[in-house]
């Protein structure tokens, strides 16, 4: 015959259950601030806002426009023939403004200006970007052979535009701060800087 066990010795014992502590309010509020200010700082590292002054690079971007100018791209690669740069310009004092230009001529090109017109590495270069034809007192016939770190730039609006045919000398690249990316304002003319199209690399001869 089984016997019956006890009751309080098969009871089993309920333990108390952990409790979960609401993080205070204030608490949230200084991780979020904290938070804010890491993105903030991340963000400035990667990238700087720029604002367009001046006609140099008309009829593609106007006095007053915003950008933001990407650090990272050329962290992760190297400039491109077409790409819009901001950069300091050479032989200024440090306190210059940055100027913003595209390049036209990369390392190891030979970029000549013959009768007004750009040829890169013996060919002429196809630039339907360009504000108007150059006058052939902004546009002497010259010829520059690049470094394996220099870059050629120009400025759209060709017969207004300080730029390496002024500077008469290429850019290092030590003096690109970052690749044009994005116009934010005014709303109207926002957009992706990469949707202004260069028609292609001339091949090299």
């Amino acid at each position: 015959m089984l016997q019956e066990t006890p009751a309080e010795t098969t009871a089993v014992r309920e333990l108390p259950r952990p409790k979960l502590h609401r993080r205070g309010f204030i608490r949230e509020i200084i991780d979020t601030i904290v938070l804010i200010g890491a993105i903030y700082a991340l963000v400035n590292l990667a990238s700087v806002r720029f604002i367009v002054e001046g006609p140099s690079m008309q009829p593609n971007f106007e006095t007053g426009q915003f950008l933001i100018v990407s650090r990272i791209n050329y962290l992760l690669g190297d400039p491109q023939r077409g790409d819009i740069v901001v950069f300091h310009p050479p032989g200024k004092p440090v306190d210059e403004p940055p100027y913003i230009k595209r390049i036209v001529g990369l390392p190891g090109d030979t970029v000549e200006i013959r009768d007004t017109h750009v040829f890169v590495n013996g060919v002429q270069l196809d630039e339907p970007y360009i504000n108007e034809p150059c006058i052939p007192a902004r546009c002497p016939d010259e010829t520059w052979v690049l470094g394996p770190d220099d870059y050629f730039v120009m400025g759209d609006n060709r017969n207004h535009s300080s730029d390496s045919r002024g500077f008469n000398e290429p850019i290092h690249r030590s003096y690109i701060i970052g690749e044009a990316v994005i116009r934010y304002w005014p709303p109207k003319d926002w957009g992706i800087v990469s949707q202004i199209a260069y028609p292609g690399d001339p091949p090299v001869q």
